[in-house]
């Protein structure tokens, strides 16, 4: 009796792990775990989540695709936020058919360069769902000093 009871508590355990993984992400998780990809500086997983041409703009620069921004901005801004507390105070999203927006209001604290840090910052991000997975096709961010 005890080996059927191990039997299926394992088999309703690789169930539920199955059924779990195989739930696409919302655009606010994807969002997460490509903000989760810079902190933890996996440049893998943080370019798996854009899309090939997908257009960030910062500071008044744009890089107009995946490859552009893994060439340039993406070490600064993995380095960034691994010295940085991101907080979400405000976030929204908005899904459409395959399109989602998703608005955040952050505050950030941290060091940058050896100096302290204190922005707030909003962010903009149009994702585009591919079968079960929403990947990134725009970013928009903005920051200013906290007073």
């Amino acid at each position: 009796m005890k080996i059927q009871s191990k039997a299926g508590v394992l088999l309703a355990t690789a169930l539920l792990a199955a059924s779990a993984s195989s739930l696409a992400a919302s655009p606010k998780e994807t969002l997460a775990a490509f903000h989760a990809a810079l902190s933890s500086g996996d440049k893998a997983k943080a370019t798996s989540l854009l899309a090939p041409e997908v257009a960030i703009y910062e500071a008044g620069h744009v890089e107009r695709s995946r490859d552009e921004y893994a060439g340039h901005h993406l070490g600064g801004d993995m380095e960034f936020a691994k010295n940085a507390t991101r907080k979400v105070l405000k976030q929204s999203e908005r899904i459409d058919g395959k399109t989602a927006i998703v608005w955040e209001e952050t505050e950030t604290t941290g060091t940058a360069r050896g100096k302290p840090v204190h922005v707030f910052g909003t962010e903009t991000a149009v994702l585009e769902k591919n079968g079960d997975n929403w990947t990134i096709v725009h970013v928009h961010w903005s920051s200013r000093k906290a007073k």
